[in-house]
């Protein structure tokens, strides 16, 4: 099976064309390829396959096997993937949000076209700067947040789950609740440097107030259009980005009145340009997507 490892700012996965490709127990060969020691090594396993409802189809799997909804860091290098290797072919872009806001970080561009692309979150619509024929930035349309909690899900009383007091591990620390399509506990600190990311991490993905588990994110504000975020990602653990959760925490910053619409997420893996848009309540991304390297994992 012939595979392309691929990053979004150090957020890593295993990609498989399924045009040309047959995986036919997904859940396990995620767990196998995950492994930084025995497999490839990957936050998860992405399916490129086709769809009859967009122009790709995503399906994404954590390194424990499970499957997510959505990555904000995958769907970008999914789109690069499937633009560069002619799986589908770009279209003239027709939203004026996509093209002023990823003009503003690759104004370069020889041309920037649109992607659909289906995944288990809806079909979300992705924007292509293209040089010299590779795509250099890729701007996600991560759709309208989720904020009932009984959608999101998370079991607390109310229409938002705004600063709700959370006592964990030791720790008292107030709990902001986002799905971007896949859950997020959003927690605001002084120094995100100081967290116990893999104790704290664990213990909230896992605690019974998230009957779907959750992903977690800790967040440092610098000013109101600039954080510094750590993430414990459902399923996979400690990764060094997660596109879904620097949206998830865009929201956050509104809701809990820490930034603005706009903000520069510093991750450890690199940084990524966020925006809730006013007029239409969608969440916009923009990053950068990077191939690895290219192999064939044996049949087993």
């Amino acid at each position: 099976m012939r595979f392309t490892k691929m990053h979004g700012i150090g957020n890593d996965y295993v990609y498989v064309n399924c045009f040309s490709e047959k995986v036919l127990e997904p859940e396990k060969l995620a767990v196998a390829v995950s492994d930084r020691h025995f497999g490839i090594g990957s936050d998860g396993l992405i399916l490129i396959m086709p769809s009859q409802q967009a122009d790709v189809r995503m399906r994404m799997f954590n390194a424990d096997g499970s499957e997510a909804e959505m990555c904000g860091n995958g769907i970008r290098c999914l789109a690069k993937f499937s633009y560069e290797n002619n799986l589908c072919k770009g279209r003239p872009l027709t939203n004026t949000i996509f093209r002023e806001f990823l003009g503003r970080f690759y104004p370069q561009a020889d041309d920037i076209c649109e992607l659909n692309i289906e995944t288990r979150a809806g079909v979300l619509t992705v924007a292509l700067a293209i040089s010299y024929g590779k795509v250099e930035r890729v701007c996600v349309n991560m759709g309208e947040p989720i904020l009932l909690p009984c959608d999101i899900p998370v079991e607390v009383v109310g229409q938002q789950a705004v600063g709700i007091p959370l006592s964990i591990e030791g720790y008292n620390l107030l709990l902001t609740c986002v799905s971007m399509g896949n859950p997020h506990a959003v927690f605001y600190c002084d120094d995100v440097g100081s967290i116990e990311l893999e104790r704290l991490g664990s213990a909230v993905e896992n605690h019974e107030m998230f009957p779907s588990r959750t992903n977690v994110h800790f967040v440092q504000v610098i000013d109101s259009n600039e954080v510094i975020m750590r993430t414990w990602e459902r399923g996979s653990g400690v990764t060094l980005a997660c596109g879904t959760g620097a949206a998830a925490v865009c929201v956050a910053g509104i809701l809990a009145s820490k930034t603005d619409r706009e903000i520069l997420a510093h991750l450890p893996g690199g940084d990524l340009q966020l925006l809730w848009n006013k007029e239409d309540n969608n969440v916009y991304m923009v990053g950068p997507a990077e191939g690895v390297f290219t192999g064939e994992w044996p049949d087993k």
